[in-house]
């Protein structure tokens, strides 16, 4: 195949790939080996590079380089610039790589690890505001689970936790009017919560901010446990018996409730 008919034919294909997001976009023009080692030869650099390079490197046609060249500028991976030197003629086009935005989920996780190394400095490793947090943020569920309590509906099992956990023996009175509520907000933030009746216990199988919670126990745990306290009050418990013991296990939690449980 000749560089042109190639050429053509990338830019034919090109048009019938319609991505839905810039993500997607990315993944795409990725998909082509020729596109990875331009993108890795430039991101390598430590100057911008012109086409001709490009495609002395790859072993490429100068035209099917620039095209691939411009497709990773397309979706935003290659920025160029022109080099003017005075000189007549075509100006020089130079490309270089664009620095790759963190994803948000990671740029999220070095937020919550920043925040809670500068609040675990506090002399009690940052417990007490930690809890405080938590309560502050409880306050986001409570308005919700006190309108499910008031309608009648916080004691029927939850569709959202497994049958196992939904179906719960609860001495009427006591733990009947909290556990169903607690473990439907803490179902709803993703730590699969167990209910473990002969210990008077809630068992977190999960938790979304494990790598967080490992680095700084006494802050991400802490934060946690003013959410399920905060919840607690705003039911109208006494929640100063509510314990969490953390990493029991390595991927297992344990939230001990002041209230029986009937087995």
């Amino acid at each position: 195949m000749t560089a042109a008919r190639e050429g053509l034919t990338a830019r034919c294909y090109s048009q019938f790939m319609v991505p839905t997001t810039q993500s997607d976009a990315r993944h795409a023009a990725l998909a082509s080996e020729p596109r990875r080692r331009a993108l890795a030869l430039l991101t390598e650099s430590a100057r911008p590079v012109d086409v001709g390079t490009v495609a002395a490197a790859l072993g490429l046609h100068v035209t099917t380089a620039r095209f691939h060249l411009e497709h990773l500028e397309s979706v935003g991976l290659v920025e160029r610039q022109v080099a003017r030197a005075g000189q007549r003629g075509r100006p020089h086009v130079l490309f270089s790589a664009v620095a790759a935005p963190l994803p948000a989920e990671s740029a999220q996780q070095q937020l919550t690890q920043a925040l809670a190394a500068v609040i675990g400095e506090d002399p009690d490793g940052g417990r007490a505001r930690s809890v405080r947090a938590g309560e502050a943020w409880s306050e986001r569920y409570a308005a919700a689970t006190t309108a499910a309590m008031a309608s009648g509906a916080a004691p029927t099992p939850d569709p959202g936790v497994p049958a196992a956990t939904g179906t719960i023996p609860i001495a009427a009175g006591s733990a009947a009017d909290l556990v169903p509520p607690l473990l439907r907000v803490l179902t709803e933030i993703g730590f699969e919560p167990e209910v473990r009746a002969d210990e008077a216990a809630i068992a977190l199988t999960a938790c979304p901010f494990r790598a967080e919670a490992r680095d700084n126990p006494d802050v991400v745990c802490s934060v946690h446990l003013g959410l399920m306290k905060g919840l607690a009050r705003s039911l109208g418990h006494d929640a100063e018996g509510i314990r969490l013991e953390p990493f029991v296990q390595p991927r297992l939690c344990l939230v001990h409730l002041p209230i029986p449980l009937a087995n």
